[in-house]
């Protein structure tokens, strides 16, 4: 039997002496007048990568969420379509306003939200769109864009997993009116936690930076609040500790595409496994490598975590549908247009996350998929 001799966790970031670096200096010289010195460079090396006029820094990516909704105006009596398979801290920040979240299905061969099921559940209080990059996959961007105009809707891109992707030349994120990303430990660039807020538009970024310090205008240093606001910045050592690593973007999205590589090499002929898709016109950066087992096997995902884990190899489950989760069991209506088995049910019934951190070399990989092809075998 096949079994990795120590823990292989399924994520974990790569830190070099830069970050450290930074952060130490950070440590030291970032106070008081100087405060927000990483942040503003920060946010500056990240507005360029992604290629967008603003981008601002805080505490998570679902502060990022809340302030879209937010600065946009979305509040009680309002509805935003969301995909119904994607994590909570999606979807959280459209209760947070007061407004209902409307699921919509997602897409067989990308995971990500269906623009038709988006169409379908639009009604006279649809107010934006959330669309979510799952796990470094790109939504159909034309066409959520093409809707949000046709219905006035804001259309905000949740590009948490997918920091380094692109569709049609165009990088994750700077597709929506907003973009927000996650630096989550996991994520491809990390902070520990954070989050960023990247947009073009000049009203909204101004309304951001207002709702995200309390209400106070930008510039203000007299206490002046105009509106009750948020508490939502990132510190100065996470903000260095991100600078490092957006430095280094290239060479981590370079990363994650080698071993999603090496995991095609020994599963893209294996029956009834399905990998991450890159469609044309699209580049993934594979924040997860993901597999969708056939259901002929046999197997769901947590008797295959299961299996996997007794074997030492750390996996995570794809996300289960929000509208089957007790935390949306009050809001019966949010899920009332779809269909009674919807793609993402299905789908995420036999969907698993790989190790995809930093630390997975081509050894690993060879005894990642050397146990998979194993456990399928007996399965069958």
């Amino acid at each position: 039997m096949i079994r990795a001799n120590a823990p292989i966790p399924v994520a974990g970031p790569w830190i070099t002496e830069r970050e450290i670096e930074y952060v130490t200096e950070a440590a030291r010289t970032a106070w008081f007048k100087d405060h927000y010195t990483f942040n503003a460079r920060f946010e500056k090396a990240f507005a360029e990568y992604v290629g967008v006029k603003h981008a601002v820094s805080l505490p998570h990516c679902t502060a990022a969420i809340h302030l879209s909704l937010a600065a946009g105006g979305i509040g009680p009596g309002d509805e935003v379509i969301v995909p119904d398979v994607t994590w909570i801290a999606s979807v959280a920040p459209v209760v947070y306003v007061g407004a209902t979240p409307i699921f919509a299905d997602i897409k067989k061969d990308t995971w990500c939200i269906d623009p038709s099921s988006v169409e379908a559940a639009i009604t006279d209080r649809t107010r934006a769109i959330i669309g979510v990059d799952l796990y470094g996959s790109m939504a159909d961007w034309v066409e959520l864009r093409r809707i949000a105009d046709q219905y006035d809707l804001l259309l905000v891109e949740d590009s948490a997993e997918a920091l380094g992707s692109e569709y049609a030349g165009q990088k994750a994120g700077a597709l929506g009116d907003t973009g927000v990303f996650s630096f989550h430990g996991s994520k491809t660039v990390t902070t520990g936690e954070g989050g960023m807020l990247v947009t073009d538009d000049n009203h909204l970024h101004q309304r951001v930076m207002t709702l995200r310090d309390h209400g106070r205008p930008p510039g203000d240093k007299l206490f002046l609040n105009t509106e009750i606001g948020f508490k939502y910045k990132m510190s100065a050592l996470q903000a260095a500790f991100g600078l490092a690593q957006i430095e280094r973007v290239d060479e981590l999205i370079s990363r994650k595409r080698e071993i999603f590589r090496w995991y095609k090499d020994e599963l893209e002929t294996v029956d009834g496994v399905t990998l991450n898709a890159e469609p044309q016109g699209t580049r993934n950066s594979y924040w997860m490598i993901t597999i969708i087992l056939d259901p002929r096997i046999g197997m769901d995902k947590f008797s295959l975590m299961d299996a996997l884990g007794k074997r030492n190899i750390d996996t995570r489950p794809f996300f289960s549908p929000l509208s089957t989760l007790p935390a949306f069991s009050d809001y019966p209506h949010s899920s009332a247009h779809m269909p009674e088995n919807p793609v993402g049910t299905e789908i995420s019934k036999y969907g698993v996350n790989l190790p995809s951190g930093y630390h997975v070399d081509r050894e690993t990989v060879e005894i990642v998929t050397g146990a998979l092809k194993e456990i399928l075998a007996e399965a069958r």
